[in-house]
């Protein structure tokens, strides 16, 4: 495959994404994949290592990665905004749209917002309203949900190899942080007089749970879902503990509820590594190809 950055004009600058594409090209949609709340456009790369027959389009969202210096405020309509601009750029007319986590929040979003430009859907673990007790603000969402993902948000760390013990103690990898994973990491770091620093802003982050808390954005969104959408999800939540992100009970009733939506039980991951391990990666990629892979003909 190549590999290149694309600098797209949107609101306020340039929005930064990479591109994946085979040598000789390919015969499947394009696919648009937006990263998580706390993540750029490489947390997309394993997944791409199991696609090398796909064409693959990934954004750094407004306020995170290359493009962490485009001016807020962010939102679920906001990045729908900047997608289809990159589309626009790339003279990209129809996709297929992958989300993984809140970036499937906003996949969701922006194919009820432009339903003409998604071919389908792919959410992984993401994109149905997260169940939150009444009077929750949107600190108590960031810290109950993401804990330590935001907290290393105001962190320094004194070198790259420092960023990556810090993710080897957190429980989500406790498996082991192999070289895709690493090359992730080291993405999302800038260097600063006082050392490295996470590319992220706290700010665009927290407009963003905002949004996804909205009554009005994203719930609606979903209750007109009009192109099918398959939704991945992790038995294991965030911190690798037994309770998912989302229970069993509010994906039974979305399923239930949508006719286009498609449920399918990874095993053995969290909400992290269900992009990162080969065997859910490479599920994932067959996900990308075809709303009905199978084992024969993924």
């Amino acid at each position: 495959m190549t590999y290149a950055t694309i600098d797209a004009p949107v609101r306020g600058g340039l929005l930064r994404a990479g591109r994946w594409q085979p040598a000789g090209g390919s015969s499947r949609p394009t696919v648009l994949a937006v990263h998580g709340v706390t993540a750029t456009h490489m947390s997309w790369l394993a997944v791409v290592e199991q696609a090398p027959d796909l064409d693959v389009v990934a954004p750094d969202l407004r306020g995170r990665g290359r493009s962490s210096q485009l001016p807020g405020p962010t939102g679920l309509h906001r990045h729908g905004d900047d997608l289809v601009a990159l589309l626009d750029h790339l003279g990209l007319e129809k996709v297929v749209v992958a989300g993984h986590s809140m970036g499937a929040l906003a996949s969701v979003v922006f194919a009820d917002d432009h339903p003409d430009r998604v071919e389908r859907l792919v959410l992984v673990d993401g994109g149905l309203p997260l169940p939150m007790p009444p009077g929750f603000t949107v600190d108590d969402v960031m810290t109950a949900t993401l804990g330590p993902a935001t907290a290393r948000l105001a962190m320094t760390f004194e070198s790259r190899a420092a960023y990556r013990d810090f993710w080897r103690a957190h429980p989500a990898f406790s498996g082991g942080v192999d070289e895709t994973m690493g090359a992730y990491f080291d993405y999302d770091l800038v260097e600063g007089p006082d050392g490295f620093a996470s590319s992220v802003r706290i700010d665009p982050v927290r407009d963003d749970v905002a949004s996804q808390l909205d009554p009005l954005v994203l719930t609606p969104a979903l209750e007109r879902l009009r192109v099918p959408a398959t939704l991945l999800r992790a038995p294991r939540g965030l911190m690798d503990q037994p309770e998912a992100l989302y229970p069993p009970t509010v994906v039974r009733e979305w399923d239930e509820r949508l006719p286009l939506l498609t449920v399918v039980e990874v095993d053995d991951v969290n909400h992290y590594t269900i992009v990162f391990e080969p065997r859910s990666a490479a599920l994932v990629a067959a996900c990308l190809r075809t709303d009905r892979p199978t084992e024969e003909n993924p």
